[in-house]
């Protein structure tokens, strides 16, 4: 049966991580934001290597698709942006970068891009789906009482197609929180990060 460990948003935070690449498991997803603001990508990327062969990447907001794929190349991760594989008969895909923030971060895209790449997966059955963005007016996205901040585009792909788990990160006070849309098992993993035996 194999085990997935998916993850978000370590933000530099070298601790964490150590913990996370104890654990053991077949694949091991980030689901972005290693660092904030495309710092430090050196030093976490160190600690990722000790799973290399069997690690999954894709940029959160925080870092750009070309500062990903470059680490990829030189560490012999995985870059997973935009990308699809079949595990044991589920198709897992992964596609990166948020919806626009007020900041300004180096992986933003528009509702229409998000939604535009998001269509090259509508046709995998099942599906586990890996985003960085959590979907729009969730608990998943909550950042506090009226203030949510993810993505319609996100939220339109789950409700229509109804992967089988989807996982996102983005949203640190949304980290652990889990929600059903439909069949739909949905996950805000965080840096705790989840593990999925498919």
């Amino acid at each position: 049966m194999p085990r997935l460990l998916i993850f978000s948003d370590l933000h530099n935070d070298t601790r964490a991580l150590e913990k996370l690449m104890n654990v053991d498991a077949d694949y091991y997803f980030c689901a972005g934001d290693l660092v904030t603001f495309r710092r430090g990508l050196d030093k976490m990327a160190e600690g990722l290597k000790m799973r290399a062969e069997r690690m999954y990447v894709i940029p959160g907001n925080h870092e750009s698709e070309s500062d990903v794929e470059a680490m990829c190349k030189r560490c012999g991760f995985v870059n997973f942006h935009g990308a699809t594989m079949n595990i044991g008969g589920v198709h897992v895909a992964g596609l990166g970068y948020s919806s626009p923030t007020p900041f300004n971060t180096p992986g933003e895209y528009s509702e229409e891009e998000l939604a535009s790449r998001l269509s090259k997966f509508a046709d995998l059955n099942p599906l586990v789906l890996i985003c960085h963005a959590p979907p729009l007016n969730s608990k998943l996205d909550r950042i506090r009482e009226e203030l949510h901040a993810g993505s319609s585009a996100v939220r339109e792909f789950i409700e229509k197609h109804q992967p089988r788990d989807f996982f996102c990160g983005h949203i640190h006070e949304a980290e652990g929180v889990v929600e059903k849309f439909g069949s739909t098992r949905a996950q805000n993993v965080g840096k705790r990060g989840y593990l999925l035996e498919l």
